[in-house]
């Protein structure tokens, strides 16, 4: 042994015998080394006079054996230990015996043979086993009541572990193109962001209520009037509203801010972020830009302001082809100024049965559709089925050019106003993908949708609404018809898809008072409660506000797609189910009356 060697050896012996060691700096090249590991039984197996044991710690695991004829004591002990024990092993590193090594462990080709063991705590009877493969057997309400147990599954950890890491590389790159991180009040006003605020009671002013903030939206802005210039925040944000997969009712955002901006100088930062951020974490490089579609052709082509682009079927124009046609549903919703539109699934005669067309039709009248009219491409650009009696020879010649459709394919199509059609088909598009496996899983397909309108018209509420916020500016070029067509004004507003999630959105700002106050007026905000609501806004907005803008990304969203999770609750410590409630802390839950009386709150009876 070399002097160099020896000297390692003497180091490390001394040094990892006096503190613990992870299971995952352990390696080949410590072999007969001792060291102190500690952590969780995961796996334990008697062999008679050889006991094997799995620990885990948060980096890994590695197999440890206690040997009755080398250390009958520790033998002893390791006789009472059972999975999910805690315990301390001393031990000395040796290379497993060749065709015993596990090739699905970093630590897979060594073991620690034990001289000592202590029991730090034994473990109940599990209410389900934390292993991976068991999983799908577990109820999601069990594995969300005795979460830190859930945690301990390596899946989950390695969620949780690469969340921290995903966020410390967004702070490092941050940092670096000077930023500030600023935190921004929980507790504030109720102002109208789209969804319902959580409201919290006053003690000290009675009868008076906070609102948990649905994003930090305004004190971003007021910090550009600040003059910081460059502001994010990972922050917590909170809505009242109907869960999904990808919702909870407390939820992370990544929110950036910049003064002196155009939309092209926040598109670039981001792209460079992300870009970092690939390359460190995910070894994967993305080319730059990022493509560019305009809201109005992401709606043409994909049926959806968030298109997945990594599967072709798109949505085609097909009313110039039925302007004649003998099918009057047709014919009459072009004359009515509606639109006939369709797409293409490819080997859909092989794929789909009657029952199945039957079910894609009454899943198509879930968002709007009268029904669904399909037809099957023959050989020789014949049609069956369907509609197809209704094509004549020279429509169905002008289909098959217009939909590139081919022997075995099925041409589904929609006839009724744009948005409907564009909806039904756009929802039709992903639910054929996903359920033929169309889409490829490996693949990070980013899209900024940009050029969105400014307003809308709410059915619901009979009046306009802001497409995204009422603090959006409008495109220059559009400030002159925002009184005389306001519906037909397009916003500075940019949103961030990747692989049909929208994962983010920003705009430029409003920066001057009497624009702001022009906008509230379309949105028939009267100028009392413009100032109730919004006052200190307008305030700040009339002392020398600079131009800003910025974007906020969805980061349990992001972190849900990088994973290949279906469920942002996986991504997330402690989620809440779809019913906004926690099973680990019984929440929500009631509260004692004297708490109500403090706040000045009493209680209907049902």
């Amino acid at each position: 042994m070399s002097k160099m060697e020896s000297e390692r050896l003497f180091v490390k012996t001394l040094t990892k015998t006096l503190k613990r060691t992870l299971c995952e700096e352990i390696n080949e090249n410590d072999k007969g080394l001792e060291f102190n590991l500690k952590g969780w039984v995961m796996h334990y197996r008697d062999h008679g006079s050889l006991i094997f044991i799995d620990l885990r710690d948060y980096s890994g695991t590695i197999q440890i054996v206690f040997d009755e004829t080398i250390s009958p004591q520790s033998f002893k002990t390791a006789k009472k230990i059972r999975n999910e024990f805690v315990v301390s092993v001393l031990g000395v590193v040796r290379i497993r015996p060749s065709g015993t090594e596990n090739p699905h462990l970093k630590t897979g080709k060594i073991e620690i043979e034990a001289r000592s063991v202590e029991l730090l705590n034994d473990c109940e009877t599990l209410p389900f086993q934390i292993e991976e493969e068991k999983e799908a057997g577990v109820n999601e309400l069990m594995r969300l009541k005795y979460r830190y147990l859930d945690l301990r599954r390596k899946k989950l950890k390695e969620n949780i572990i690469f969340r921290s890491n995903f966020t410390f590389s967004i702070r490092n790159f941050l940092q670096k193109k000077g930023f500030f991180d600023i935190e921004t009040p929980f507790l504030t006003k109720s102002t109208p962001e789209g969804s319902r605020d959580f409201l919290v009671p006053s003690r000290l002013n009675i009868g008076s209520f906070y609102a948990l903030p649905q994003s930090p939206q305004l004190f971003k802005q007021i910090l550009m009037v600040s003059g910081f210039e460059r502001y994010y925040q990972i922050v917590r944000c909170f809505r009242d509203e109907d869960l999904r997969a990808d919702r909870q009712p407390e939820f992370t955002q990544l929110d950036m801010e910049m003064s002196f901006v155009n939309k092209d100088d926040i598109l670039s930062l981001t792209e460079e972020l992300l870009s970092g951020v690939f390359g460190e974490l995910l070894n994967i490089k993305l080319n730059l830009p990022f493509p560019r579609l305009n809201y109005d052709d992401a709606m043409d082509t994909y049926g959806s302001d968030k298109p997945d682009t990594r599967f072709e079927m798109t949505l085609k124009k097909l009313s110039h082809i039925f302007v004649n046609s003998s099918f009057n549903l047709f014919k009459d919703t072009i004359t009515g100024g509606g639109e006939v539109k369709g797409i293409c699934l490819k080997t859909g005669s092989n794929l789909l049965s009657r029952k199945d067309i039957d079910e894609l039709v009454s899943f198509a009248k879930e968002f709007g559709a009268k029904g669904l009219a399909w037809t099957k491409v023959g050989e020789n650009k014949t049609f069956d089925g369907g509609i197809s009696k209704f094509i004549s020879i020279g429509e169905r010649s002008n289909l098959i050019n217009e939909l590139n459709a081919e022997n075995g394919d099925m041409i589904f199509y929609q006839a009724d106003l744009k948005r409907i059609a564009n909806a039904v088909l756009g929802k039709l598009r992903v639910h054929l993908a996903k359920k033929f496996n169309l889409i490829p899983k490996s693949k990070f397909n980013f899209l900024w949708v940009v050029n969105f309108p400014l307003f809308e018209y709410s059915e619901e509420e009979k009046k306009i609404v802001s497409v995204h916020h009422p603090f959006t500016s409008p495109k220059l070029s559009d400030i002159d018809i925002l009184i005389s067509d306001p519906l037909k004004a397009r916003s500075e507003s940019y949103d961030f898809v990747l692989n049909g999630e929208e994962i983010g959105g920003g705009s430029i700002r409003i920066h001057k008072k009497e624009l702001q106050e022009q906008i509230f007026k379309i949105l028939k905000i009267t100028p009392e409660n413009a100032r109730l609501k919004f006052g200190f806004l307008l305030d700040a907005l009339s002392f020398g506000a600079p131009p800003h803008g910025g974007i906020a990304f969805g980061i349990d969203r992001i972190l849900m797609l990088l994973r290949n999770e279906n469920s942002i609750r996986d991504v997330i410590a402690f989620p809440k189910t779809q019913k906004a409630y926690c099973p680990l802390t019984d929440t929500p839950s009631k509260i004692e009356s004297m708490q109500l009386r403090e706040v000045g709150i009493s209680l209907l009876k049902k």
